[in-house]
């Protein structure tokens, strides 16, 4: 009779097996079962940050237009920053603060060093791309946009996933927008726009994701109308298929991927690689 084992001489050529070998057969043993719901809700991070894109291009290209003076953005931009400060710290209770121990003050001085230094650069920033086409300008801003949005980390432990990385596209592609404004104080307020849509606003949809998770529906869904209703103002026709693409990201993409995984049909047996469980660190004193 056949035996598993390499240490004796068998009547058998080396890949013979016996009708015993298919009985260990397991098919999607590490297969997630996902729910619609929970699928719908997860793809809020991508909607939402897809918004973030299309509020910030909307923005630049009012100021851009003239129908939007920098000084309105700075005033809306720093109250919704301050609202979202203490929302930030509200919803918690402030626990996520006094586990980073951070305080306010260092907060405060964070923000005025960082308001400093880019109003101080805002004039070189403004001329930093005088040499370059505007259609260049604009190519590479889509391809950092583009690259963000490749990049950002929306929950998923991937290898592609660099939040620094995905930040850094997105204010290379301010700075490259905010080149081609009238004045150096747009190009420091579209930039300082920028790393709040940026940097800030995904912190605090993720603490909403956390903690509130209905809050963090309503804002989604809040969040998407707005950006559709900005675009709109722009292109009717953009604002159409903006909304067609946000439908099928948390409506259609989350069915194809409950269908497809009944389809799915990973089979393990004794053929896979050997896994050893056993704690080896004695061998190794």
């Amino acid at each position: 009779r056949w035996q598993k084992v390499l240490y004796e001489r068998q009547p058998f050529p080396d890949n013979y097996v016996d009708q015993r070998f298919l009985e260990e057969l397991r098919k999607n043993v590490h297969a997630r079962r996902y729910r619609y719901r929970a699928v719908v809700f997860q793809s809020g991070a991508v909607v939402q940050q897809l918004c973030s894109v299309c509020v910030f291009v909307v923005t630049w290209w009012y100021m851009d237009a003239g129908m939007l003076s920098p000084q309105g953005l700075f005033g809306a931009a720093l109250v919704s920053s301050l609202l979202g400060y203490i929302l930030f710290d509200t919803v918690d209770g402030g626990a996520g603060r006094r586990e980073s121990r951070r305080t306010r003050w260092a907060d405060l001085k964070s923000t005025l060093v960082f308001a400093a230094f880019t109003y101080g650069f805002s004039p070189v920033l403004k001329t930093l791309t005088e040499s370059i086409s505007t259609d260049t300008i604009y190519a590479m801003s889509a391809l950092m946009l583009l690259g963000h949005l490749i990049f950002f980390d929306y929950g998923a432990n991937a290898a592609i996933v660099s939040s620094t990385l995905s930040l850094n596209m997105a204010i290379f592609a301010s700075v490259c927008l905010a080149s081609r404004l009238p004045r150096s104080l747009h190009a420091f307020v579209m930039v300082t726009f920028a790393m709040q849509i940026f940097a800030l606003w995904p912190m605090l949809q993720k603490k909403l994701k956390a903690q509130t998770p209905r809050c963090y529906v309503g804002v989604t869904v809040l969040f998407a109308l707005v950006a559709l209703a900005g675009l709109a103002t722009v292109s009717s026709v953009g604002a159409v298929l903006f909304a067609s693409l946000l439908l099928a990201i948390s409506c259609l993409c989350p069915y194809c991927l409950i269908r497809l995984q009944l389809l799915k049909d990973n089979i393990h047996g004794p053929w896979d690689e050997a896994e050893i469980k056993e704690d080896l660190s004695r061998f190794l004193m």
